[in-house]
């Protein structure tokens, strides 16, 4: 329910033509411009389950070290995640968790924790939950199924790809093509790149449920005007997925949850995902939230197995931004899907290039705001150090996340009820950024060189340096040779090279450099004029050169400096095979004991993953 005032919004833009490539280049989009297909290479991939060949990979159970995982930040990330059912600050972050962690096929955790029903009210007056007795309280299971909110809406953008990869829906097509009186009130350029990119212009949310029926809440959307031209912003709005709804529902004549079921779930196994859950799965339901006025837009007191979001209640809990439940296990499942290219075991929902399509920012003309079709891209605030140009994933308003990164195969699937009492006792993002940072520091780095690597760590909010012993240049052919591997935060986490000279006391200055990643025919390299990088150097190794002539005839000390500005982090930074030169000669070379013992390390440690 991120639409709703209480929930926040956030900010991404049309393109043209096609797609941007991670480097920004312009490249064709496959399908784009398909209204209707022909030919062999166009029609629908065939009933889920037709795939021929090898199968694609399925989950399951194992060990840390069988899916390349390191166990103890895995341990962290359980422990972690159960500081947060205690005052954070002020009140627990949500009453329980199903936590679910896994690198190719294997899951190597899955844990729950806290309750699923705690509490069977919100005193206003005392800010308090009032608590179940302890026997009608439910414990979080692996298996309990939780209110997905706009993690939902993961599943409409499917949905849409498949029709634009079937050539029945055109990504560059207006909306109003679809459904004519959609056009009015400013919205007939509305693409359906836009709706899927958040760049349609329409408001974060609008109060739909409050008109008294259905044909009532559509004709609010259809005189609802954008609040910015369609392609000038990014701005996060339920409405795009609510319209896209009525689009895949116009174009196929089956109702979204009958589509879910259908093209998604039934095929790929995915039992307990669905709308509008039955009676019967009542007490494997995690509840949200005592629902009342002001803070709920509805009077409905304790919700407990129906959808939580306003509008989608208002909907009778079929919507295209919110209103799926599901499980763990089941979003794990359909994030190994789109990891191996739209196929999960012999079932396919999806062509390779289709799943590119939503791993591909589309919004490069919004920093920052990086978007495929449907996904969030390399957002720290809640993907922390799992966060690359590659990394895709979303948020639920009830507490949930799903984020996926292919560079490493790794998946993390993060589901509190943390509206459970009230929506107002959680802020920020903080348990999901936690999960994803242990999650990222178990997928090791191997050194580039031996058995282990100096290692800048991975807090936020400090500085660390890696300090070499004083150096006696004596020629104009100085020069520092290492190997470098990076991941920060972009621009506010920065690694920089520096030198002064011994014993004067003057400041630090930063020495340029270049960089070429390991296996590169590139012989130049990249210069590195600031003396410094930031952001992902692709999870590779470079070589780094660094000119030291300007230190000819002195004695200079060099550092490494590390510093995170933010309130996140990526994975850090790596040195490794730390030398210097000197004309034919070599003054300090790491891998003899004796120069090693001479590093400064302060906040670096050494590491063999």
């Amino acid at each position: 329910m991120s639409g709703d005032p209480a929930g926040g919004a956030s900010s991404r833009r049309r393109r043209g033509g096609g797609r941007r490539a991670p480097g920004g280049a312009l490249a064709p989009v496959p399908f784009a411009d398909a209204a209707t297909a022909t030919g062999a290479g166009a029609g629908p991939p065939g009933p889920a389950g037709s795939g021929s060949g090898r199968p694609a990979p399925t989950l399951r159970r194992g060990s840390p070290t069988r899916a390349g995982l390191l166990p103890g930040p895995l341990e962290r990330l359980v422990s972690d995640a159960e500081r947060f059912l205690e005052p954070s600050p002020a009140h627990p972050w949500y009453a329980g968790a199903v936590l679910l962690a896994g690198r190719g096929g294997t899951v190597a955790l899955h844990r729950a924790i806290g309750s699923a029903v705690r509490y069977s009210a919100y005193d206003e007056a005392t800010d308090t939950g009032v608590e179940f007795p302890a026997d009608r309280q439910i414990a979080m299971a692996e298996d309990t199924v939780v209110d997905l909110a706009s993690v939902s809406k993961l599943f409409t953008s499917i949905l849409a790809v498949q029709r634009i990869e079937r050539g029945t829906l055109a990504l560059e097509e207006r909306v109003a093509s679809y459904l004519p009186d959609f056009g009015g009130a400013g919205k007939q350029s509305m693409t359906i790149r836009q709706l899927l990119t958040h760049t349609s212009g329409f408001a974060a949310w609008i109060p739909l449920y409050r008109e008294p029926t259905r044909e009532r809440m559509l004709q609010r959307l259809w005189d609802e005007a954008p609040t910015s031209p369609p392609g000038s912003v990014h701005r996060y709005s339920d409405l795009n997925l609510i319209s896209l709804q009525l689009v895949l529902e116009k174009i196929t004549g089956r109702t979204l949850d009958v589509l879910l079921r259908e093209e998604i779930t039934a095929p790929l196994g995915m039992h307990r995902t669905r709308f509008n859950p039955p009676a019967s799965w009542k007490p494997r339901i995690a509840a949200t939230e005592d629902c009342r006025q002001p803070w709920s837009g509805l009077d409905r007191g304790p919700v407990w197995g129906e959808v939580h979001d306003e509008n989608a209640f208002g909907f009778d809990g079929v919507a295209g931004h919110a209103g799926i439940f599901s499980c763990a296990w089941d979003l794990a499942v359909l994030g190994r899907t789109l990891l191996s290219g739209g196929a999960y075991g012999r079932a396919r929902i999806l062509r390779p290039a289709s799943v590119e399509l939503m791993f591909t920012d589309f919004n490069t003309d919004f920093p920052g705001d990086g978007h495929g079709l449907g996904f969030e891209l390399y957002q720290h605030w809640y993907m922390g150090a799992m966060a690359t140009p590659r990394t895709a994933g979303h948020t639920g308003f009830t507490g949930t996340s799903l984020v996926l990164d292919p560079t490493t195969d790794s998946f993390l699937v993060v589901l509190g009820n943390s509206v459970h009492p009230v929506r107002g006792w959680r802020s920020g993002s903080a348990p999901r950024v936690a999960a994803a940072d242990h999650m990222a520091r178990a997928v090791p780095v191997i050194p580039e060189r031996g058995r282990s690597a100096w290692f800048s760590g991975m807090a936020a909010g400090t500085t660390a340096t890696l300090t070499l012993p004083a150096l006696r240049i004596a020629t104009g052919q100085g020069r520092l040779c290492c190997s470098l591997w990076w991941d920060t935060e972009p621009v506010t986490g920065q690694l920089v090279l520096e030198a002064r000279e011994d014993g004067n006391g003057g400041e630090w200055r930063p020495v340029p450099f270049t960089t070429t990643p390991s296996g590169s025919a590139e012989e130049a390299g990249t210069p590195r004029p600031a003396g410094s990088v930031s952001g992902w150097s692709g999870r590779v190794w470079h070589g780094l050169r660094a000119d030291l002539a300007a230190w000819r005839g002195r004695t200079v000390r060099l550092r490494w400096r590390y510093a995170t500005g933010g309130p996140y982090v990526g994975r850090g930074a790596y040195v490794d095979g730390l030398r210097v030169e000197d004309g034919g000669r070599t003054v300090f070379d790491d891998s003899r004991h004796e120069d090693a013992v001479r590093v400064e390390p302060d906040g670096w440690s050494v590491s063999a993953d």
